[in-house]
């Protein structure tokens, strides 16, 4: 079994990996996580499965594939099917609680956060917490479902009136926003137990939450039209089109040590953490796992080298591993 399944969902996220695995000739099968189709028996096709899905599947009408998604990750590491980013990076990736929860057991920093399973809960578990806070869908991806609130009144308000939406499997997240020092938060991608590249993002103040920051994509405002690929963001091949600047960056040692244990502890084989310095109080706060990397658009001239190709060096060598 020497082909490669690729599940995956977005359109056109994943077209540079498709380009890369062509280019060296590798046999390669695309599996679209919104069609799935399979029996619970053993896998015979695949000698390695790379799971690209994304929970920001809900903004493009397919959020009924993350459900099937982890019955087939489940199915597969059942009869022993060699994954990468698997059932238990899924699930991490489809759970800001898991996520929080998995920080707080390395003794990191995280935002002073609540959990609810009722949105007229939130003015409730925001009490003690410092104001402006986040409301945020537990399944989340590209910053979807996400609202601010500044006072205790508006959050009031908001939930009296019904407002407030937690999302696919009803448990949302009370969380205190942090004002970032330098305007600028940091993503940091891991792949293999290693550091791959970090990124400072300096978002657009009026940009809102719908943000796909590690490669630039951004959903449409009201009214605009998605982009011709029909996806529910667009990803130009130029930060400045969208107001934001990117920069490449080494993050402090200890805030990689940081995050390569979080990856480690998640069972990630790639994945992106997302952290920001307080600008009160001047500490670290990791807020956000990413299972999914789209990587940074242009990473050559901001990273120095192409991280697909570093990518499908690990996609080879694991599947020689397989084969051996």
């Amino acid at each position: 079994m020497s082909t490669i399944g690729v599940l995956y969902e977005h359109p056109v996220w994943f077209n540079p990996l498709f380009a890369e695995l062509d280019r060296r000739g590798l046999a390669y099968e695309r599996i679209d996580a919104a069609r799935l189709l399979f029996s619970p028996g053993p896998e015979r096709r695949f000698g390695l499965v790379f799971n690209r899905m994304s929970p920001s599947a809900t903004l493009r009408g397919a959020g009924h594939a993350i459900f099937s998604t982890r019955h087939y990750l489940a199915r597969l590491a059942l009869h022993g099917v060699p994954t990468v980013n698997g059932f238990d990076a899924f699930s991490l990736e489809t759970s800001k609680v898991a996520q929080l929860a998995l920080v707080a057991s390395l003794g990191l920093r995280a935002p002073r956060t609540r959990i609810i399973n009722r949105a007229d809960l939130a003015p409730e578990a925001a009490e003690g917490l410092r104001f402006p806070v986040l409301i945020k869908p537990n399944v989340g991806g590209s910053g979807a479902g996400i609202r601010r609130f500044e006072a205790p009144d508006a959050l009031r308000v908001a939930a009296e009136r019904g407002e407030i939406d937690l999302g696919l499997d009803h448990t949302g997240l009370v969380q205190e926003s942090l004002p970032p020092r330098g305007g600028h938060i940091v993503r940091v991608e891991v792949l293999d137990g290693r550091l791959l590249y970090a990124i400072k993002i300096y978002p657009r103040t009026d940009a809102g939450f719908n943000l796909c920051p590690a490669d630039i994509c951004q959903a449409p405002a009201a009214g605009e039209k998605p982009p011709a690929s029909g996806s529910a963001e667009a990803c130009p091949a130029e930060a400045p089109k969208l107001g934001l600047r990117i920069e490449g960056y080494r993050p402090p040692k200890h805030v990689i040590q940081d995050v390569l244990s979080i990856a480690r502890a998640g069972r990630l084989d790639l994945g992106g953490i997302e952290y920001l310095v307080d600008d009160r109080d001047g500490r670290v706060y990791y807020y956000d796992v990413n299972a999914l990397s789209n990587f940074v658009t242009d990473a050559a001239k901001l990273v120095g080298f192409d991280p697909f190709v570093t990518l499908v060096d690990y996609l080879e060598a694991r599947l020689e591993a397989r084969a051996a």
